[in-house]
């Protein structure tokens, strides 16, 4: 057996890989067969390797045909990507309209902490799309005029914000190289566009970013267009589990415009300069139908208040002299509802014009009045509902909800009370069709988790089960009255996870010493609820919270510890649709009081392979560990 791989695994690890060699009948059939082909396939590049790094591999002996005893063989496959619990994403089809996909999508993107008090930074925008991130937002204000001091004192500064401690993103992502999309437009179209200056000698306003009516920290409009045009379409290969995406998926900037009409120009002025031939063209036709994302590689879609050209002509020709250029004179342009944080009566209309209106071309934002209306058959339109509209609406028109769906884009966001920038549970939201649903990345919460579960691998564009597709074509389709439990084969889970060993667990965040640390493994079966088919009121109104399901193991010691082997049972689990119900592996340190994350994975359950596997796990922040859960699995529907 080679040393190297005998110590790449924990004495406790290895006290159950071992018996595996003598006792084959306890690997499932699907499992050996799978350890068969990796063992061909590492014999046959062994061979074309001057220096053989394991011994020529081999599945280990037993009933299904194998002969060979060697421990080194299995040791090899438990430490590859074979060997892991989720299965590899298959190649996702990008010819469907966009409307049949769920897309990745972040809520208040440019905050690294709280809605109330915390930083803006165009780091935010890097590090979520460097993450798989596909739907950005941008909260858009009125700027102030700086003085030529103040620009200099400007120029002196660094131009990006440091990141705020709270924020789980806090590490600075590896330089990288450019996609060759987002390098096609090189030189003179990617070059820093330079702020254009009236003739004072003091520049312009510019608009800027920020959560209004709160204390958080602004950023430059200007500098959050450029850090998207950077990071949106990098081909990142860093060590970490949500840095590995297929980066030339289109990406979708969902624009919440309170700036006044003046400061809207100098807004469509820094998105042309900025992202130039990123951006999408206008169909010659008005837009017949939606297309696919496979057609939009390397492409930015703004989403936008739609105003009709002849409207908008009417109402600029109405306005007279210059509005002020003040918070409280514009407000919301795109969401449907208020989120909260801002005194209705505060609020005053704020008028799109037209040129910004216009870049809109397949993401046109509508507000929402109800799915009857002419608005929700326009095929590029898209309705951006709060968790609370968005349960108002299922309890009211569930089946017609789950429809529209199926054909057009909708967006759900969380509440604006969630000041902790805590999570809604997107699973519902998937579970009704919405191809967008935006999270607070700003929280390692169960929300986040199960993103990282639907995502996990992808290029941020997963394409929807069959029966939650639209016509493939293109042509809209009125809406009936087909519910999602009518629409999708529901099935019995019997699912048990043992759970054995694990080894290098990273310790909770400010922890430093291991043999203080008391692991302990909490499982979560995440399912439909049956008052998301009913149409009945869902408990906690969608809020993120534990799984349906859940077991907590006895607690270990240290970051090596031995389990035993504990036995999870969830048995006749009713009403499973697999591709979007989630299992969620949570390790916690066992103390006084709350018990401190220490490490995390979620995996889809379509996912989830059945035998001995290692489930790779996450840190607290969110960061790809060296820590391994080992797990024996065994998964039936029927």
């Amino acid at each position: 057996m080679s040393t190297h791989l005998s110590s790449t695994f924990s004495p406790a690890v290895l006290t159950y890989l071992k018996p595996m060699i003598s006792n084959v009948h306890s690997i499932p059939p699907s499992q050996v067969q799978e350890l068969r082909s990796f063992s061909s396939k590492s014999y046959r590049d062994a061979e074309h390797k001057s220096e053989s790094q394991v011994t020529p591999p081999r599945a280990p002996s037993g009933s299904h045909g194998t002969k060979s005893n060697d421990l080194n063989d299995l040791l090899a496959y438990m430490d590859s990507e074979e060997g892991d619990a989720m299965m590899p994403l298959a190649d996702t089809d990008l010819s469907y309209p966009i409307s049949n996909y769920f897309i990745n999508s972040s809520h208040n993107t440019y905050l690294t902490g709280n809605q109330l008090y915390s930083e803006s930074s165009t780091d935010a925008y890097t590090s979520v799309l460097l993450r798989g991130c596909r739907c950005i937002e941008i909260d858009v204000w009125d700027g102030d005029a700086k003085s030529s001091n103040a620009e200099a004192e400007e120029k002196a500064k660094e131009k990006k914000h440091k990141y705020h401690p709270h924020f789980p993103y806090h590490r600075k992502p590896p330089s990288e190289k450019k996609n060759p999309v987002a390098d096609s437009s090189a030189g003179e179209a990617l070059s820093m566009p330079t702020p254009w200056q009236s003739a004072s000698t003091a520049a312009r306003a510019e608009p800027r970013v920020l959560h209004g009516y709160t204390l958080t920290k602004e950023v430059s409009f200007r500098e959050v267009c450029v850090a998207i045009r950077e990071a949106a379409f990098v081909a990142s290969k860093g060590k970490r589990r949500l840095t590995k995406i297929s980066s030339d998926l289109p990406v979708i900037v969902s624009l919440e415009v309170h700036a006044g009409r003046a400061q809207q120009e100098i807004m469509v002025e820094i998105i042309e300069q900025t992202w130039r031939n990123m951006l999408v063209k206008p169909p010659a036709d008005e837009c017949p139908q939606l297309p696919s994302p496979g057609e939009l590689r390397g492409k930015i879609l703004t989403k936008v208040k739609f105003v009709a050209p002849e409207r908008a002509t009417k109402k600029a020709a109405g306005k007279t002299g210059t509005p002020a250029m003040r918070r409280e004179d514009s407000s919301s342009s795109s969401d449907s509802d208020n989120q909260g944080s801002v005194d209705a009566k505060q609020k005053k209309k704020s008028s799109i014009i037209e040129p910004l209106s216009a870049l809109g071309v397949y993401t046109r934002s509508y507000h929402f009045k109800d799915l009857s209306s002419s608005e929700a058959s326009v095929p590029c339109h898209v309705f951006s509902l709060s968790e609370k509209k968005f349960m108002d609406v299922h309890e009211s028109h569930g089946p017609t909800l789950f429809s529209h769906n199926r054909n057009y884009l909708m967006r759900a966001f969380p509440a604006g009370t969630r000041v902790t920038s805590s999570n809604l549970d997107p699973a519902v939201f998937w579970r009704k069709g919405v191809q967008i649903v935006a999270l607070n990345w700003q929280k390692f919460d169960a929300g986040v988790m199960l993103n990282e579960g639907m995502f996990a691998g992808s290029g941020g564009w997963i394409l929807k089960p069959r029966e939650y597709r639209g016509h493939g074509d293109g042509q809209q389709s009125g809406v009936s009255d087909e519910s999602q439990a009518d629409a999708i084969a529901h099935k019995t889970l019997s699912l048990s996870i043992d759970i054995l060993a694990a080894q290098e667990l990273p310790l909770p965040i400010g922890d430093k010493k291991p043999h203080g640390f008391q692991p302990y493994v909490k499982c979560e079966l995440h399912v439909e609820k049956p008052e998301e088919r009913t149409g009945a009121a869902i408990e906690e109104g969608g809020r993120s919270k534990d799984g349906e399901y859940k077991f907590k193991s006895k607690s270990s010691r240290g970051t090596q510890p031995d389990f035993g082997g504990e036995r999870m049972d969830f048995g006749n689990v009713s009403a499973v649709v697999e591709e979007l119900s989630f299992l969620r592996f949570k390790i916690q340190d066992d103390e006084f009081g709350k018990d401190d994350l220490a490490a995390w994975a979620c995996i889809r359950l379509d996912r989830l392979k059945e035998g001995y596997r290692f489930v790779r796990l996450l840190d607290a922040n969110g960061d790809r560990s060296r820590g391994v859960l080992l797990v024996k699995i065994s998964k039936s529907l029927t």
